[in-house]
């Protein structure tokens, strides 16, 4: 049901490549359904991403000494995650249309 409303990647729509966030939607469906394996199947970031919301709205009521630094390391991890997924995916694409 809550597929109908998913938004279609631009990028992919243009230039028939996905971007960084593509499977990004489905996988919070399938996170919500339960799936949470298939959830990381299809974007793997889901998970850090998730973490660092967590901790953001954790840290709107409890402040501590080192939020800040926490906030960095999270937001660099989910980078990172989300550019080491990306540059799988670019490697299949290459693979496959080569």
């Amino acid at each position: 049901m809550m597929e109908e409303f998913m938004l279609p990647c631009m990028n992919k729509s243009l230039f028939g490549v996905e971007c960084f966030g593509c499977g990004g939607q489905r996988a919070v469906i399938l996170f919500f359904q339960g799936n949470f394996n298939e959830a990381f199947y299809m974007y793997p970031a889901i998970y850090p991403i998730i973490l660092l919301l967590a901790f953001l709205v954790f840290n709107l009521f409890f402040k501590f000494r080192r939020d800040f630094q926490v906030k960095i390391g999270l937001i660099i991890f989910t980078g990172t995650v989300m550019v080491v997924n990306y540059g799988y995916k670019m490697y299949e694409f290459i693979q496959l249309t080569s």
